[in-house]
């Protein structure tokens, strides 16, 4: 892998960063896609947008150097160098969601209506970030025989050098986009969802994530029960996912069912 894309004079330019350029250009693609057929303005999508990635970038670094204390504690301007690779996608999504729904709330937007388009853009800059991922070397598997293992050789990488390894960067890669397949045709679908299709990505990407997460190699923290603490955080969204579509599931059909009652009667 190639984790320095090129060298410009004295400016690195390193392929991590490119790819998550190119991830966050073709999400914001497929948001404003899919939020102008749903009727959402789209100065207020730019704006949304600018907040989710500023707050996201902030939460995923944060995750990551919590993670890793006791190297950051040794080097801590260390921990402004995203650019070398280092996000925790867990820790970016929690504060980016709270940042943006308090900014759709405050701005008079439905909370569930906007989350739902945005759902199949941010799976897709998934899938393009793990890339990201898989060129600087983190997020590395574990040692394996498999005919598509994978073998680091620059010594840039952040990957073990010469081992064969899991490609779970590339694993997660193609179950992101997977899932971005199936929220895309819930979008095209159905255009009436509250909410539905942003916590149907929840449930898919947690299952997904909790099952990649046993053949990771790198170091992501203390264990608990044998999880780490992106599988916990995994358990917890595919519980709460799974609740609240049952939820909305149960309370669409009583309302359906009353529905077709008050109009049976009418006749």
């Amino acid at each position: 892998m190639h984790p320095i894309l090129f060298h410009f004079g004295p400016l690195t330019i390193r392929t991590y960063g490119a790819l998550v350029a190119v991830a966050f250009l073709v999400a914001l693609r497929v948001a404003r896609s899919t939020a102008q057929s749903r009727k959402i303005d789209e100065v207020f999508l730019l704006d949304l947008i600018a907040v989710l990635v500023l707050t996201g970038l902030i939460g995923a670094r944060l995750f990551y150097v919590l993670l890793n204390t006791s190297y950051y504690a040794l080097h801590p301007w260390d921990s402004f160098k995203i650019w070398e690779g280092g996000l925790v996608f867990y820790g970016g999504f929690l504060l980016a969601s709270a940042a943006g729904i308090w900014y759709v709330r405050r701005k008079g937007f439905s909370v569930g209506k906007v989350a739902d388009s945005l759902a199949p853009a941010l799976v897709l800059g998934q899938a393009i970030g793990r890339w990201a991922c898989f060129f600087a070397g983190c997020c590395y598997g574990r040692p394996t025989t498999v005919p598509w293992a994978v073998r680091f050789r620059d010594p840039a990488s952040l990957a073990p050098w010469g081992v064969e390894l899991h490609p779970t960067q590339l694993y997660e890669s193609l179950g992101d986009l997977l899932i971005g397949l199936v929220l895309w045709i819930q979008v095209i679908r159905r255009k009436d969802t509250q909410g539905e299709i942003f916590w149907l990505y929840i449930l898919l990407y947690a299952a997904l994530r909790f099952g990649v997460e046993f053949l990771r190699g790198d170091d992501r923290g203390p264990t608990v029960g044998g999880l780490f603490p992106s599988q916990l955080i995994a358990l917890v969204g595919i519980l709460v996912a799974s609740s609240v579509l049952i939820a909305q599931a149960a309370s669409k059909s009583e309302i359906d069912h009353g529905t077709f009652a008050e109009n049976y009667n009418r006749r």
